[in-house]
C-alpha cells in the first residue's frame, strides 16, 4: 500500500476513534457505490451520518476539508442515496467532514457537522 494511502487509513481511524468517543454508532467504513466512497457511515440521535475524511500533513496548501470539492460531494452524495435505498433508511440523514491534520505528534480534528447538502 503506497504511503499515502496509509496516511489516510490512519487518518480514518483517528476519525472513527472520534465518533466513538462522542457517542456515534460506526455502521461501515469505506462504502462505496460507483465512483463514490463513503468514509465512514455512523448513526447519531436518530440520524444517519455520512463522513467524508480528510487527512493532511500540513496545512500550506489549505485546510483539508477545503479539497472536499463539489464534484466529490456529488459523489458521496449519490451514494448515500443508495445507501439509504438499498437499506431503507427512513431517518435524517447529514454529510459532515472530519478534517485531520497530522504535524509530527501534534494531532489536530476537526468535526463540521452537516458541512454541505444535497441539491433539491
Amino acid at each position: 500500500m503506497a504511503q499515502h494511502n496509509q496516511f489516510g487509513k490512519y487518518g480514518e481511524e483517528l476519525a472513527a476513534k472520534h465518533l466513538l468517543k462522542n457517542g456515534y454508532k460506526i455502521l461501515h467504513c469505506n462504502w462505496s457505490f460507483g465512483k463514490g466512497e463513503i468514509d465512514i457511515i455512523a448513526e447519531k440521535d436518530n440520524r444517519i451520518i455520512f463522513v467524508e475524511v480528510k487527512t493532511r500533513s500540513t496545512t500550506f496548501f489549505g485546510e483539508p476539508l477545503e479539497f472536499v470539492t463539489k464534484k466529490k460531494q456529488n459523489h458521496i452524495i449519490k451514494a448515500a442515496n443508495e445507501y439509504i435505498f438499498e437499506n431503507d433508511i427512513q431517518i435524517e440523514a447529514r454529510f459532515d467532514i472530519i478534517s485531520i491534520v497530522i504535524d509530527g505528534k501534534i494531532n489536530r480534528i476537526e468535526h463540521i457537522e452537516d458541512a454541505f447538502y444535497p441539491l433539491a
